[in-house]
Formats: structure tokens, C-alpha cells, sequence
């Protein structure tokens, strides 16, 4: 299994310099939440952004590594606002692997509840070795990619089957 972190919500902290919440250059938020777990897991740093920054060539970035990597279960921690865009791209390319998507609402900084159960059920799905597919786990969720979507207006994740 291999972890890959691409920023978003889930690892913003608050720069008391500026005042803004950032997504650093690091992985700090998911080695905690990973150390927890008690369990080696292989995590790279690929793309440090909020979603809505992220492009076509970042989504190919994500593709490239999966492609070329010996794992076939990924986890991908991704902004919420475009993780469809994101499942949607990979769904389209790979078939033979099991890539599961998660994020958070809120901040590991500002809610580490939300984000660590994120990730918790995304592992927990990995481990319980399910079909090929791309999926989405968010709001208590994990389902195939298409069947979950963000709604804005209430501020979570729901089915749209």
C-alpha cells in the first residue's frame, strides 16, 4: 500500500505570520495520524496543494506514479473540492488497481477527529482488500468514486446513486 499526499484541507496549519492557513511542503499531519495506527506505511509527498490549484498536469503526476509504482492499493489524501475530478481522471486510466481518495472539511490542525477517521476507514477499506476500482471515503463513506459527491450547501459528502 502506498499513501500520497497531495495537500488539501486535510494538512493545512495556520501560519502565525501571515495568518492564513497553508499547506506546508511536509507530511507532518499523516505521519501523525499514521504513527497512531502502529504500522509502517510507505508515504510519499507528491503535490502540496489546495485542490482548486491543482491541474491536469498535477492529476498526471498522481497517474504517472501509480503507473510506475510495484504497489497495486493507493491512498490518496486530496482537497475535497476537486477530488471528483481527481477520481474521475484515474478511473478513466487504471482498471488493475485499487485507489481510494480521502480528504477532510476541516484541518487536521483544527479538527483531527474528522481527517484521522478519514483516513482510518481509508486504510481499513485498503486492508480489507476490496475489488479494483477507485473510490472516495469521506462523511462516513467509502463507495465507488461516482456515487459520492461534496455538497457544497450542507458541507459534507453524500450518495448520489
Amino acid at each position: 500500500m502506498l499513501i500520497l499526499n497531495s495537500g488539501g484541507t486535510f494538512n493545512k496549519r495556520y501560519n502565525p505570520l501571515t495568518g492564513e492557513l497553508e499547506i506546508p511542503f511536509d507530511n507532518e499531519v499523516i505521519d501523525r495520524v499514521l504513527k497512531s495506527a502502529d504500522f509502517d506505511y510507505d508515504l510519499a509527498g507528491v503535490v502540496y496543494k489546495d485542490s482548486l490549484e491543482m491541474d491536469m498536469n498535477d492529476r498526471k503526476m498522481l497517474a504517472s506514479i501509480i503507473m510506475e509504482s510495484k504497489d497495486d492499493v493507493f491512498i490518496i489524501i486530496h482537497g475535497t473540492d476537486t477530488i471528483n475530478i481527481t477520481a474521475e481522471f484515474l478511473s478513466e486510466i487504471f482498471e488493475d488497481r485499487k485507489i481510494i481518495l480521502t480528504g477532510a472539511m476541516n484541518p487536521f490542525e483544527i479538527d483531527n477527529v474528522e481527517a484521522s477517521l478519514n483516513l482510518g476507514i481509508a486504510i481499513g477499506f485498503a486492508k480489507a482488500n476490496p475489488k479494483n476500482g477507485v473510490y472516495i471515503t469521506m462523511s462516513g463513506f467509502i463507495e465507488p468514486c461516482q456515487n459520492l459527491v461534496k455538497n457544497r450547501a450542507l458541507g459534507k459528502f453524500e450518495l448520489v446513486k
